[in-house]
């Protein structure tokens, strides 16, 4: 199986392969690849409907002069705990950002969810963020902020009072019965219409309809939220040095 970086031509063949409407999979297989590798070079580069080769072709070599400028700087790079690769660590991180983008959120904020997501302690001060992130700390309160409001992230205190920033599987719960109570109100607002618009005419009824439907889905999704911290929640098998 060929290694190293993918060819111009390879990027043609994934967007040929995509507008045809192929699988990654079947996509890598043409191409000889990991599936791993055809799904992060879509990922990171607009996804499987806005993939253009020679952008990504472009996007991909910026990047490699960007970490040979940053490399220049800082030549030591930290080792990476549980003998991770550290090259695979951050091309994961861009893929699982841009998937984060996707489903809506800012650039920024996308970034500050996914670097909090991916670290093992699952907390950072606002500093350690953009220190990692190497962006200013009002970009970082900007995005925490959006979080925050969003049940995406909490604030608490550590030992030495700094606030640090904190995602965990508490935070998807809490995150999904906020969403569930924000679709709650959504539905008593549609409702209160219906008696305003006046019950049957074309406006209630479509109001009418989308109480129920939207009622339906906030109840699924608490009761589902509820059933999930009970019975899926795990924690780490072991906790190996951080350096081995």
């Amino acid at each position: 199986m060929p290694g190293g970086r993918l060819t111009q031509q390879e990027r043609q063949q994934i967007a040929l392969g995509l507008a045809d409407g192929l699988a990654y999979a079947e996509i890598a297989r043409g191409l000889d690849r990991p599936t791993s590798t055809v799904t992060r070079e879509v990922m990171r580069n607009g996804g499987p409907t806005a993939y253009r080769a020679d952008l990504a072709h472009r996007a991909t070599e910026h990047r490699a002069h960007r970490r040979k400028q940053a490399a220049s700087r800082d030549p030591k790079t930290p080792p990476q705990p549980y003998g991770r690769d550290a090259e695979a660590v951050r091309e994961y991180e861009e893929v699982f950002t841009t998937v984060i983008m996707a489903s809506g959120a800012p650039k920024m904020m996308a970034r500050v969810w996914a670097c909090l997501t991916l670290t093992d302690a699952g907390s950072l001060t606002a500093s350690e963020l953009a220190q990692r992130l190497q962006v200013s700390p009002a970009s970082i309160s900007k995005a925490i902020a959006f979080l925050e409001s969003q049940g995406l992230v909490r604030r608490e205190r550590d030992e030495r009072r700094r606030e640090r920033y904190v995602v965990d599987d508490d935070v998807w719960y809490q995150s999904m019965m906020a969403s569930a109570r924000s679709t709650a109100q959504l539905v008593e607002t549609s409702r209160q219409g219906v008696s305003i618009l006046g019950p049957g005419t074309p406006a209630a009824t479509r109001l009418e309809n989308i109480a129920r439907f939207l009622d339906f889905i906030s109840e699924s999704i608490a009761r589902a939220a509820e059933q999930a911290r009970e019975i899926l929640h795990t924690k780490p098998e072991t906790t190996p040095d951080s350096t081995t």
